[in-house]
């Protein structure tokens, strides 16, 4: 499990914040999904992906509390959560945020970039999941509004950027690259050239990190794993498509209230 000091803490009412990005060990699946796997729309066994999730939130130090995760979908949706949910029940949403202690709020991520955010003073925790295209469409800036809504001030916000794929490991084409060219020219700052003619290698972290920036958000954290290169650690959805694998594990991110 990967953490960064700014996150945890203690908040308002005598409560504490605790978070973690979790890595793809310490769990009971096998196979594709060895070991810690816990995304129900993966082809593992649910109950393992249960027992995956329960495992997750005893090294988060918070077993009791209540997890909840969305229907992801790449959208710039973000949602409150001030009750729990079943898994079956999951709304679509890229984002949650809450402010009611006892509800873990967790993102699913195999490649993507796992955000996850907390005003300490404010009592407010938010989860974001940024793929490009979420990223691209406004879901961290919808985020960043929600806590907003519940009291959070985004001077007081600490970000961190979790373990995805690494621009060393992250080609795209050029019609890509003219996505982001159009949006703004700042963005060619974010591309290098691949081996590959009319190919770049596109700079996931650098991109979530300026868009929390540009939403008010100051104190962002990154990690510098990479998903892809590193298979002892985390799920890769690209790296496991490569292979010729049509299934792939999802890794945790996980942040709460106690």
């Amino acid at each position: 499990m990967i953490t960064f000091e700014q996150l945890n803490g203690p908040s308002r009412k005598k409560t504490e914040i605790r978070h973690g990005f979790m890595t793809q060990n310490g769990g009971v699946s096998d196979g594709l999904y060895t070991s810690l796997n816990c995304g129900y729309g993966s082809g593992d066994n649910p109950d393992n992906v249960t027992a995956n999730r329960t495992r997750a939130l005893e090294f988060l130090g918070a077993p009791d509390v209540k997890l909840v995760t969305a229907y992801q979908e790449h959208t710039a949706t973000a949602l409150p959560v001030v009750a729990p949910w079943e898994p079956e029940d999951a709304p679509v949403a890229d984002g949650l945020v809450s402010a009611t202690p006892g509800i873990a709020i967790g993102i699913l991520t195999a490649d993507c970039a796992p955000v996850l955010m907390a005003d300490h003073k404010a009592g407010v925790i938010g989860a974001a999941h940024a793929g490009w295209r979420g990223a691209h469409g406004g879901i961290l800036e919808n985020t960043v509004q929600q806590m907003a809504e519940l009291g959070a001030d985004r001077n007081r916000i600490e970000a961190a950027v979790g373990p995805c794929i690494a621009q060393a490991s992250y080609e795209v084409g050029w019609e890509f690259w003219d996505r982001f060219h159009t949006e703004s020219l700042d963005n060619d700052t974010l591309f290098v050239p691949a081996t590959k003619e009319g190919h770049f290698m596109f700079d996931l972290t650098a991109y979530v990190s300026r868009r929390l920036h540009q939403s008010g958000v100051r104190n962002v954290q990154q990690s510098d794993a990479d998903t892809y290169s590193d298979s002892n650690q985390f799920f890769s959805y690209r790296r496991t498509v490569q292979q010729g694998e049509k299934q792939y594990g999802r890794s945790l991110s996980v942040i709460v209230i106690t």
